[in-house]
Parts: structure tokens; sequence; C-alpha cells
């Protein structure tokens, strides 16, 4: 039986002066970085970080700004770019630790930001902030209806919140009906917070979909600024897609394979845009087979 493995808690400082907060397990490895879907928290990675542990790489499975233990950053400051910023603040702290630039590997939200951040270095300093890409269901263009059917369950209890934990766990169930119920609330319990009215809200910040500087504002010119970015991959990339998922349709990852024509892709069978949290072990395996490919880990 493998030795359990317990995550240490990091911080990191984000582009605005904002905390930043990790889990971190193994050590010594060659670091990943984990950037989680909007929404999310960093325990949305649980599973696959132990994975990537078990396989000696160290793994930083991060809360992203307005998400989770993460601060609030007090502007409102949510655009894509402010979240592509805090990435490339944190790769380059890894790197300063470790020796090493990350791998990253990025969910929806936390693809978007992994990609605008390397292209953008591609593009001001022809370097790269990370060593490999891997992209979890998320592409330059996607299914606008499948995104505002996220949206629309993110805002629909963002103000009111929950009477109590089931009460979120039905909803959650509602709307991800294929998914089996967990036995236990626990992992729910994360992504929720307590408010001092005692009911239950998502643990992120609702400016990050309605403030003065909320995510995917301008959908044109963040299509056009991810095309960009893809065209400026050099590195070693990975498109992991849902094999039902509402968000990233084949179109859409054929056009990402001919914008980055180097990239490997899979297809999980069996998943909708939530891959990692779908069908975890495919997930996973796919992801440490392309890791165990690069030049790096050789």
């Amino acid at each position: 039986m493998s030795r359990p493995i317990t995550p240490a808690t990091a911080t990191f400082i984000g582009a605005a002066g904002n905390r930043l907060v990790a889990d971190v397990l193994g050590e010594g490895g060659i670091p990943v970085l984990l950037l989680h879907g909007g929404g999310q928290t960093r325990h949305a990675w649980a599973k696959t970080a132990i994975e990537i542990a078990r396989k000696g790489y160290t793994a930083y499975a991060l809360d992203q700004r307005g998400h989770g233990d993460s601060e609030w950053v007090a502007s409102g400051a949510y655009e894509f770019a402010d979240y592509a910023a805090d990435a490339k603040a944190v790769a380059a702290e890894l790197a300063r630790r470790s020796g090493a630039k990350p791998i990253v590997i990025g969910a929806s939200l936390g693809g978007i930001a992994a990609l605008l951040a390397e292209g953008e270095a591609e593009r001001i300093e022809g370097g790269n902030v990370f060593s490999a890409l891997v992209l979890v269901d998320i592409t330059p263009r996607v299914d606008m209806s499948g995104v505002a059917k996220v949206i629309g369950f993110m805002r629909a209890h963002a103000g009111e919140g929950f009477a109590s934990i089931g009460e979120a766990a039905q909803a959650v169930a509602d709307y991800l009906p294929q998914r089996p119920r967990p036995k236990s609330h626990d992992g729910l319990k994360k992504n929720l917070r307590l408010s001092p009215d005692g009911r239950w809200r998502w643990h992120w910040d609702p400016r990050f979909l309605d403030g003065p500087r909320a995510t995917g504002a301008d959908r044109p010119a963040t299509e056009a600024a991810l095309m960009a970015a893809a065209r400026r991959i050099r590195i070693p990339a990975l498109l992991v897609r849902g094999g039902s998922s509402e968000l990233v349709k084949e179109a859409h990852a054929k056009e990402f394979l001919e914008l980055v024509p180097h990239a490997a892709y899979v297809d999980v069978g069996g998943a909708r845009h939530m891959v990692a949290g779908d069908r975890n072990d495919h997930f996973s395996a796919a992801v440490l087979s392309f890791m165990a490919s690069l030049p790096e880990a050789k």
C-alpha cells in the first residue's frame, strides 16, 4: 500500500501584491502548477495532485485570486489578464525556488490564464514561463451556449447562497446528474464558506462574475488574445478534452491543434467540462503519460 501523502501549505504573492494559497504535495521534484477552473478551489486537484507527487514531481495546487483561501482583490480585478499575471508571478517564484520552470496544468479559467501567460511571454520576452502546458477542456474558441450554462449555475446561488450543505449538494446533483453522488459532503464543504448570516456560499468573490473587472467581459477580445497566444506556443503542450464537453467541441479541439500543431491531444470519454472530477483516473493517466514523455523527465 502506498504511503499517504499529506499536503503542506505554501503562500505566494500575485501580480497585484495579492496573497495566494497553495497545497504542496511531494518534495524536491520538478514543480507542477495546478490551476483550477472558475468557481473551483485548489481542492479540485486533490486526487491528481497525489498521483503527480507519487511519480516524483512536486505538485502545487493553487487557489487563484478571489477563490478559496486566496485573497479577494480589493479592486475587483478578475479579468483573464489578471489571472495570467498571477500565473506568471507564481511560475517565476517556483522556478526561483526549484531551479526549474514548472509544468502547468490549467482547467478552464486556469488554462486560459496559463495560455495567456505563456503566449505573452513569448511575444514580449521571447522566452517561456513554463516548461510544458496542459490545457484541460479549454481552447481559444468554445461553445458559448455551454459557457452560458456554466455561468448560469455559478450565478444562480452566488447571492443568496444555501441554507445547508445538503441543499448545495442537491443543486450540484441537479446540475451534474451524470456524476455519482458522493457518500460524504466533505469535498463539497471545501468549496463553500459559512457566512455571518448562517448561509453557505461558494468560496469565491462574487465580483469574479459581476464586478468592475469581471472575468470574460469582452469575449471577442478574449478570443483574439487566446488565438494569438496559441500561435506562439513553443513548449510541449497537451489538450485534454471531455468527450461530452459542453464547452469544447471536436471542431474547437481541431482548431487548437491547427494553431499548435506540435500539441498532443486526449479525448476522455464519459467526461464533461469538469474532466478531472468526472473521470479522474483517465485524466490523471493521460497527464502523467504526457509528463513522462517530456525531456526533463527522462
